[in-house]
């Protein structure tokens, strides 16, 4: 894998919408071809939900950013769930149609927020990869969309002050500079490969300790999706 040159630069607003349509475009033919008992599996990184449910919750978050639709409360657990109940008697097709909708028309609006929506496209990305793992498929966290969200990654953390760190990447030509630019704490070091700094990123359990090494920094305050 090549790490995109501007990985470390500045905020590409195309971005997410470019990973939204490799995601889109890798996942949803996947999902089609799955049986309907698939879409009732538990996604373990999601604890409570089935592979549905995941799918339902990413394609009402979309929606809404397509039709800005950000009430108060949005996207907190209480809304979710509402989300995934309002679409509960729906069939597992008409969920993936939204989800290729929503993966298809939110990348532009993501785009034009000035950052401030970028977590919803990596959060996608990420939930794409929650969805794999459930289906037993292979590129969870990593794939064709790999580098778009190693760029996204860095321009989220560095957006939103994130403890510094600095990622030599297995899979990867040039190293990641994540979180902050400049403050008094020392960068953090990782390495390993760029699927398990995306699930430490993510909260996500990141395999054998023994596969990567992780210094100047504790693994719980590099996830971004934390409270």
């Amino acid at each position: 894998m090549t790490t995109p040159a501007d990985v470390n630069d500045v905020r590409d607003p195309e971005l997410p919408g470019r990973l939204l349509t490799i995601e889109r475009d890798a996942l949803v033919p996947l999902l089609r071809a799955r049986a309907d008992a698939d879409f009732a599996l538990p996604v373990a990184a999601c604890p409570g939900w089935t592979v549905r449910d995941v799918l339902a919750h990413c394609s009402s978050a979309l929606i809404r950013v397509v039709e800005s639709r950000f009430e108060e409360g949005v996207f907190s657990p209480a809304s979710n769930d509402r989300d995934i109940a309002d679409r509960a008697d729906w069939s597992n097709a008409r969920v993936v149609d939204e989800l290729e909708r929503g993966m298809t028309e939110a990348g532009p609006v993501i785009g034009r927020a000035g950052g401030a929506l970028d977590g919803v496209a990596l959060g996608e990305w990420v939930h794409a990869g929650d969805v794999r793992t459930a289906l037993g498929e292979p590129g969870a966290y990593a794939g064709p969309g790999l580098p778009a969200a190693l760029a996204l990654l860095a321009s989220l953390t560095r957006d939103r002050g994130h403890v510094p760190l600095h990622a030599d990447l297995d899979d990867a030509d040039e190293p990641l500079k994540l979180g902050a630019v400049s403050g008094e704490r020392p960068p953090g070091r990782f390495i390993g490969d760029a699927a398990t700094l995306v699930r430490l990123y993510a909260g996500r359990p990141a395999g054998d300790p023994a596969g990567y090494e992780l210094a100047g920094v504790e693994a719980a305050e590099l996830n971004l999706f934390g409270d």
